[in-house]
């Protein structure tokens, strides 16, 4: 019996004692299905047995949410229970705003061994920035009290707090003898959704979303607006490792690239109150000109939504992997205690009729994620050709314009770029996370980099290079984190033979290396819409895209009858790489 199971027996407890008492919740059910009442009655004979009779004293609250979680086990991958704790977190998220001192932060190991909070950047205009907070900064105390070894709730519960309340924290700024204090006002913090937005040259504009928040159509719109005042002409979207979010936001952002009453999604349910239907309106503001989106397994939910539509349709040319398959509709009901139980209302359909979701019949977890790396590994592979032919009939739909895509799990994009496991020495070093480390080391002993390059990000770009010594300094890093070089052009045998690579390997990746290192720097330096820029440089799936743009523009320019012309339009035989959320019904 599977871990899930065990808990199912205690799902009926958590109903019965979150919602009202067990006598009126069962009478209820009485009403309605005798049949579940008295299952529920079984349930709720057994926990006061427990209660009563256990060796030891019961935990009523833990036992409840356990319950819970293990009905909802039973039900599908996507239904959840979400404690009132976490509950607060997720609807900053969905908000795309909280209230706080401005920060983003991460761990550095101190001395001793523990963690410290270290600023990774200071939002600008915001309460920490005022009081002169910077980034590389360690906290070391809050309200007086220690901050060595906080966990990430620790920070957010000791940072985080009502606007206009006010914060001490002493922090120990790299390159100065004494700790310094600072007592900040917090404020509404707001949290974007856009990871990066800017020219890639004078013709195309690149922006990246990672998330369907409440706030994320009206920043697209503003960045789309900023991009065609600066010569855009054709747009490059990445939803790479976008999980998902709010339906209604999807929605808003793939209309901004249909034409008026073309259908975008379809959500069906057992329940009739639930089924809807979602069409594009006029004015979209990108209906015509060449567009690309790039998709990897991350891409779930929202971002499927997106992709399907844009892809039935013949609007956009989808670069990359094969996304995650998650085609279900969740709503959240919340509990008396504020609690709340994420529940899956319907699923939701591609306009040629494609289900996204991917089979979980059989129920369990490990399961469903083992199938998607499977089908991962397949696709690297094969070509979109080759998967499309293999396919089942059933599985295989026609777009607007007579192009064959495939259903049944994911949205398979257009252009398939498969990762390339050989570069071994790469994956071994992003693997132990040694570029960031590296980054923040260097900013510590250069301090005045931050003077040096202050309102230059342009001339950062074009001019700041990882010179030999700085690249000796990060393999050094490298081996510090447990990466070993040979010293002499092979790596030697042995049982340990696995993490040992030669002097060659590390400086034919060099470039690679190099340009993620400058990446990092950037985001510290600029903030982290400076990343991109820099790393797409050397980002295969992103170069591997640029590759395709007649491919892209030829998609634009369909209209009535033009399916002949995309009937030409081949796969391509897949590139190598170096190398979930859900979609949200927010109505009441």
């Amino acid at each position: 019996m599977s871990s899930k199971k065990l808990f199912s027996v205690g799902a009926a407890f958590g109903i019965v004692l979150l919602i009202g008492g067990a006598a009126g919740f069962l009478l209820a059910l009485r009403w309605q299905d005798e049949g579940t009442a008295r299952s529920a009655d079984k349930l709720s004979h057994a926990f006061r047995l427990v209660e009563k009779n256990y060796v030891e004293a019961v935990d009523s609250e833990r036992v409840v949410e356990r319950g819970i979680e293990g009905m909802l086990d039973e039900l599908d991958p996507h239904s959840a229970y979400i404690s009132a704790a976490k509950m607060k977190q997720v609807r900053e998220s969905f908000n795309a705003e909280f209230e706080g001192i401005g920060i983003s932060y991460e761990f550095a190991r101190g001395p001793d061994g523990r963690d410290t909070i270290a600023v990774l950047s200071v939002l600008s205009g915001g309460p920490s920035e005022e009081v002169g907070l910077l980034p590389g900064d360690r906290i070391v105390e809050v309200a007086d009290s220690s901050a060595i070894g906080f966990t990430s709730a620790e920070v957010q519960k000791s940072l985080k707090g009502p606007k206009g309340s006010e914060v001490t924290v002493t922090v120990r700024r790299p390159g100065t003898p004494e700790q310094l204090d600072f007592t900040i006002e917090r404020d509404e913090i707001p949290l974007t959704t856009l990871s990066a937005a800017y020219m890639v040259d004078d013709s195309t504009g690149y922006i990246k979303v990672n998330r369907f928040a409440r706030t994320t159509y009206r920043e697209f719109t503003e960045a789309l607006s900023k991009l065609k005042g600066k010569g855009m002409e054709r747009l490059m979207l990445d939803l790479r490792n976008n999980t998902g979010g709010y339906m209604s936001q999807a929605v808003r952002l793939a209309d901004a690239f249909l034409r008026d009453s073309e259908e975008i999604v379809v959500q069906k349910s057992r329940h009739d109150r639930y089924d809807d239907q979602y069409e594009a309106e006029s004015g979209g503001g990108w209906e015509q000109q060449p567009l690309m989106v790039l998709v990897d397994q991350q891409s779930a939910s929202a971002s499927e939504i997106v992709a399907g539509a844009l892809q039935d349709h013949d609007r956009a040319l989808l670069v990359g992997r094969r996304t995650f398959g998650k085609g279900l509709v969740q709503k959240q009901f919340e509990l008396p205690d504020e609690s709340v139980v994420r529940l899956t209302i319907a699923r939701y359909y591609t306009p040629t009729g494609r289900l996204i979701q991917t089979d979980y019949a059989g129920g369990d977890q490990q399961d469903y994620l083992e199938e998607k790396r499977n089908r991962f590994e397949y696709d690297a592979t094969h070509t979109v050709s080759e998967i499309i032919a293999r396919a089942p009939d059933s599985l295989v739909y026609r777009t607007k314009h007579g192009r064959r895509v495939l259903g049944g799990g994911g949205i398979l994009p257009d252009v398939l770029v498969a990762p390339d496991t050989s570069a071994t020495f790469v994956q071994a070093v992003r693997s132990r996370n040694v570029p960031e480390h590296f980054a923040r080391q260097w900013i510590d002993t250069h301090r005045e980099a931050r003077t040096r390059w202050e309102g230059r990000r342009k001339a950062f770009f074009r001019t700041f290079e990882v010179d030999s010594e700085m690249y000796d300094d990060f393999l050094a890093m490298a081996q510090e984190r447990g990466l070993r070089l040979a010293s002499s052009s092979r790596p030697s045998g042995g049982p340990d033979s696995a993490r040992v690579f030669s002097q060659r390997q590390a400086q034919a990746h060099r470039a690679y290396l190099s340009t993620r290192i400058k990446g990092r720097i950037a985001r510290r330096l600029f903030g982290q819409s400076a990343l991109y820029p820099v790393i797409n440089d050397v980002d295969p799936l992103f170069q591997e895209a640029r590759r395709h743009w007649p491919r892209a523009r030829r998609l634009a320019r369909v209209g009535p009858g033009a399916g002949d012309v995309l009937g030409r339009m081949q796969p391509t035989t897949p590139s190598n790489e170096q190398a979930a959320g859900g979609a949200l019904d927010p109505r009441p």
